[in-house]
């Protein structure tokens, strides 16, 4: 596993097959498609940052690279994909064997170029911020959001741009840059508003006549630049006039009558942002960000209608398609998200409700243009509450957000790419490099990331397309496969930066190619492609059986890289390097990502958008958690994933991603409650009790969105977050279990009768 960590510290990139199947044939039957989760920005302290243009290759555009072949004699050098010979500039005059630029040592597979570093900073387009607020709520909750904002208006960068709709009934467009008079501008939420509908209504056109031709679109095509500063103000000059406007913020005055829900035109108020915003500043770093408080109901798409007799849309009501609202919903948010896209613009989406919001219809608009997206109960909730800070902090733990990125892929003549899954869009341009299979966002080389931070993570998915023998194909060419993967975007001080990834790996074929293959086989990242392929498959494939797919690909990978003798379960072996794979799978079948019972259609979308955009590390914790025991015995140590870990004297710390929970062991829970850990005899005990909480402050404070704190005791109602996710070896069925131990209420099977029935299945 080491070697794959170092790897990814190095260029961000993990890989299921570090050894490649080398034909069309041998990547079918390694189960495990040939893919890559890569994080384009991920920061690296050691990372070299070039002040100079990158060198291009003639035919193929690829970037100058240390696996490229150098004459330093004729200064010459061939490109890697498509073996083009290029000759050096002048200015890489003086470059030999032992002077080489950064780009060609050996060590620096990844390197940026900064190649606007003479241009100062201070030119850049501030970043923009467009706060889209539900009133639809209860007071307390108003009460909650109002300080949140407040806190959040405070940690905005002194040169970013703020503006401020609010929504309910009606949708009010707040004109901050007039401090004297508070002045909104109201649209009915029930209709939409086209954009020269929005311009002329909203008087952007008094001052200056509209251009007879042509789009308007900012500050240079057509719009004063007075008149944009009405709605979006320089956050150091609207402090004050906004928290006066939150002040007074007041919930939706149209009376709600009894037997039906609030009117709450979500899908309006969106459509009026993503307007405004593409008038005013299009193509610049610009957020709306979403505070949504209940379903909406109003507009061109509700989610559910008013009647509360109608209940909202449930898994079966849509595996049924007997939800009226839903493909107009998510047609419309489709929409939503090419003109978003088109603009550069993201949308960041912070749902605080019991009930559903929409995530579910969202989805594509949150996911293709890159935003964030946190579900919580309430407003006042520590998750939604730190979530916020987090997205504005700076310093250690600050998310890196960087925006208007285009991602690019090159890669040897004998791979196609067949698509991605993660948050981004397609560009659409079609070229050689594209497979015919589409997985995700396929059918080109190229795609728009219009929001991206240090932890977003693609998954790309290849196609080996050499159908030749090995033999053949040995002599041909070299046996390496190379990718570069281009990234252009711009970072949190308004640089536009180009990121430059290229790797090789061998490749290798025929049928002595097991142990190669197995050596180079990362288990982790294996299971998170598998992961996504299935979470995105449960969404666009309508009788499709993730259990059965599952089953089959594992029982598949085992009796193609098992050892064993036919007909003799006993005699199955797996090597280390994929020993724990079956593991992982066995908690996938039973993660929140393929059970959707018992989750809401809202819940299930945010999960898969979160494991969708996640690098490994943190996705394994979504699939299998991790659990950490501590006891008077020794130091914390990693405990099994099972029933078995749970026992009255010990406490354990359980790592779900989402939640993290501290769960005290009978006895313990007895001697807390008794008080023993405020005596000064059993400072022990003390240290014991509070050694969980520093380790889950730790966890806490580096993830987002920020995980629920769940502290329970054994028997407890709470104790029903550690259960859920443990595997469940002692159930009620079972003879003999620990004392001071647990049992599972389930009928489901344990991970030792599910190995049991791989064997057996595998050696028929």
């Amino acid at each position: 596993m080491a070697e794959f960590l170092d790897l990814e510290s190095q260029d961000g990139v993990r890989m299921p097959w570090n050894v490649i199947p080398g034909t069309k044939q041998d990547a079918l039957n390694a189960v495990v498609p040939v893919s890559v989760v890569y994080t384009p920005i991920k920061h690296f302290p050691s990372m070299p940052v070039l002040n100079y243009t990158p060198l291009r290759c003639r035919t193929c555009r690829s970037v100058l690279n240390p696996f490229c072949i150098v004459d330093f004699a004729a200064k010459i050098w061939i490109c890697p994909f498509c073996f083009q010979r290029n000759h050096f500039p002048p200015h890489y005059a003086s470059i030999s064997d032992e002077s080489l630029p950064a780009e060609l040592f050996p060590q620096y597979t990844t390197v940026e170029y900064n190649s606007d570093a003479s241009s100062s900073a201070d030119a850049a387009v501030p970043p923009v911020f467009l706060f889209v607020v539900d009133t639809c709520i209860i007071e307390e909750e108003i009460g909650f959001l109002r300080s949140a904002l407040a806190q959040a208006v405070e940690l905005l960068p002194e040169n970013s741009l703020v503006g401020l709709i609010t929504f309910g009934t009606l949708v009010h467009v707040h004109e901050l840059g007039f401090a004297a008079l508070p002045k909104t501008y109201v649209f009915k939420g029930s209709k939409d508003v086209t954009k020269d509908q929005l311009l002329e209504q909203m008087s952007f056109f008094a001052k200056k006549p509209r251009p007879a031709v042509g789009v308007v679109a900012g500050a240079r095509d057509g719009l004063s630049s007075d008149s944009i500063s009405r709605f979006l103000v320089p956050a150091s000059e609207c402090e004050f006039t906004i928290n006066s406007v939150l002040e007074e913020l007041q919930k939706d005055p149209w009376a709600v009558p009894a037997d039906q829900r609030a009117t709450r035109c979500t899908s309006t108020a969106l459509s009026i942002a993503a307007s405004l915003l593409g008038a005013c500043v299009p193509g610049s770093a610009a957020r709306i960000m979403a505070f949504i408080g209940g379903p909406a109901t109003e507009g061109p798409a509700p989610i559910v209608s008013k009647q509360l007799s109608e209940p909202i849309r449930s898994h079966k009501d849509l595996d049924k398609d007997s939800v009226p609202h839903y493909h107009k919903c998510v047609k419309f948010y489709d929409g939503l998200s090419k003109q978003l896209v088109h603009q550069g613009h993201v949308l960041d989406l912070f749902a605080c409700a019991l009930d559903q919001v929409g995530i579910a219809e969202l989805k594509t608009a949150v996911e293709r243009t890159g935003g964030l997206v946190v579900l919580a109960e309430s407003f006042g909730h520590s998750v939604f509450k730190d979530s916020l800070k987090r997205v504005f902090q700076s310093g250690d733990y600050d998310l890196g957000l960087s925006s208007n990125g285009i991602f690019e892929i090159n890669c040897s003549k004998d791979l196609k790419i067949q698509g991605i899954i993660g948050p981004c869009a397609s560009l659409e341009k079609k070229g050689p490099l594209c497979s015919d299979v589409v997985i995700g966002q396929g059918g080109t080389s190229a795609w728009k990331m219009c929001g991206l931070d240090k932890s977003t993570s693609l998954c790309l998915f290849f196609d080996v397309v050499r159908k030749e023998s090995p033999e053949a194909a040995m002599q041909a060419t070299s046996n390496q496969f190379y990718f570069q993967f281009l990234t252009y975007y711009q970072n949190n001080s308004g640089q536009m930066r180009l990121r430059v990834t290229t790797l090789s790996r061998r490749w290798i074929a025929g049928p002595e190619s097991i142990q190669d293959l197995i050596a180079g086989f990362d288990q982790e990242a294996a299971a998170i492609v598998m992961a996504r392929q299935v979470s995105y498959k449960m969404e666009t494939e309508a009788e499709f059986d993730p259990i059965r797919w599952l089953d089959k690909a594992l029982i598949n990978l085992c009796s193609r890289f098992g050892e064993f003798q036919k007909d003799a379960p006993s005699s199955f072996s797996l090597s280390p390097r994929l020993s724990i794979f079956p593991q992982f799978m066995f908690h996938f079948r039973r993660s929140q990502f393929v059970q959707v019972f018992n989750n809401s259609p809202d819940e299930t979308a945010y999960f898969r958008m979160i494991l969708n955009r996640e690098n490994v590390a943190n996705s394994v914790v979504m699939v299998q958690p991790s659990l950490i025991s501590y006891s008077f015995h020794s130091g914390p140590e990693p405990a099994l994933l099972d029933v078995a870990a749970i026992a009255a004297d010990k406490i354990l710390l359980l790592d779900s991603f989402f939640t993290v929970v501290i769960f005290h062991g009978s006895t313990i829970a007895q001697w807390r409650k008794a008080g023993y850990h405020n005596e000064p005899e059993h400072q022990a005990f003390a240290q014991l009790l509070r050694a969980p909480h520093d380790d889950s402050d730790l966890i806490i404070k580096e993830r987002f969105p920020v995980p629920r704190l769940v502290i329970c005791d054994q028997h407890g109602s709470q104790a029903r977050f550690l259960l859920a996710k443990l595997n469940p070896s002692a159930t009620y069925n079972t003879e003999n279990y620990n004392p001071g131990g647990d049992i599972i209420f389930t009928d489901d099977v344990s991970f030792e009768v599910f190995l049991d029935h791989l064997q057996r299945l595998v050696v028929q």
